[in-house]
């Protein structure tokens, strides 16, 4: 009798490109209070999200909604806000202010790898590939 085969288990280090940086969306669940980016988003995807882009070493920034680009090291206030209720040019504004804060991180890459959702990529996923990124 033959042995079915077992499926193959890909690692995400198997699918993902290596990234010359990530971008991740802030989530709602946050502390109460004033904290390092990289710690104030608390939700059980962000954590996750977080390990593994640390673990690539790869460099990455938050997509706030309401503080635009941050570095995992900046110090943020929790906020209640969403690009999901945002009408469109407030979105796209938002996508033009992470833009030009990107600009100084972006000499030499080729790629940035995304963890937000549409919202987040709209505007920036093509502003980007306008970049030759």
């Amino acid at each position: 009798m033959k042995k079915a085969s077992q499926p193959s288990v890909r690692k995400a280090s198997d699918v993902l490109p290596k990234a010359d940086l990530c971008l991740v969306s802030c989530v709602a669940r946050k502390l109460p209070h004033p904290a390092p980016a990289r710690e104030l988003y608390t939700s059980p995807w962000f954590r996750k999200v977080r390990r593994y882009v640390e673990a690539q070493g790869w460099p990455w920034f938050i997509l706030s909604a309401e503080y635009g680009l941050v570095s995992p090291e900046q110090v943020i206030e929790p906020y209640e806000k969403t690009l999901n209720k945002m009408l469109k040019p407030e979105r796209r504004d938002w996508a033009e202010r992470c833009v030009r804060a990107l600009g100084p991180h972006l000499a030499g890459a080729q790629s940035v790898v995304f963890f937000a959702g549409w919202r987040y990529r709209e505007f920036l996923a093509p502003a980007l590939a306008g970049c030759g990124i």
